[in-house]
């Protein structure tokens, strides 16, 4: 990932209950590629991790409120998974808006895991090539996604991963976009 973000700010939008690798993994490939990356949430102080859903695994710092927040702001928005973390987020019409305004602006934005939770409920997975982890993959049929089964999907500004597994992939495809070049992986899809 021999790319250079210097001066790129990427978004993180994540709430309580968020998959601590799919937060941390992408955010250090952006961060090593030049690029300064702040979590936004929908309430300030610090947001709890969790690992495979179940087990407490720290917390995150959160640098400011989405409610405060624009798409304007940042070159880049990253959509973390975790169960929990999107269905707070799919619930806040702040940070649905903010995931609107994104994906309409033609910014990169990254879901993975069970982060497209959001994209469902921001109107904007209708018609896009989209993957996910397996349990949500119906809610983007039904939200008239085209859904497959690959470790990392992009379609125009929209990049998706299914699951922890799919992180390195996942974090070049973000990096790269980011950057406006493509990966092997991106060339397939």
């Amino acid at each position: 990932m021999a790319a250079d973000l210097q001066g790129k700010r990427v978004a993180i939008l994540a709430a309580d209950g968020v998959e601590r690798v799919e937060l941390e993994q992408p955010r250090e490939a952006l961060e090593r590629a030049g690029a300064q990356t702040e979590v936004l949430s929908i309430h300030d102080g610090e947001i709890k991790a969790r690992e495979n859903d179940l087990d407490e695994a720290g917390t995150f710092t959160v640098d400011g409120l989405v409610a405060d927040s624009s798409a304007g702001d940042y070159d880049a928005l990253l959509l973390p998974g975790g169960t929990v973390n999107p269905d707070q987020l799919r619930v806040d019409e702040d940070a649905v808006s903010f995931v609107r305004d994104f994906v309409e602006s033609g910014k990169p934005v990254a879901a993975i895991c069970h982060g497209p939770w959001t994209l469902i409920e921001a109107g904007v997975a209708a018609g896009r090539t989209l993957t996910s982890f397996p349990s949500i993959r119906t809610d983007l049929r039904n939200a008239g996604a085209n859904v497959v089964d690959q470790e990392v999907v992009v379609d125009k500004n929209l990049i998706t991963s299914r699951s922890p597994e799919d992180l390195p992939a996942f974090s070049a495809a973000i990096v790269s976009q980011l950057a406006g070049t493509t990966t092997k992986e991106e060339e397939k899809s």
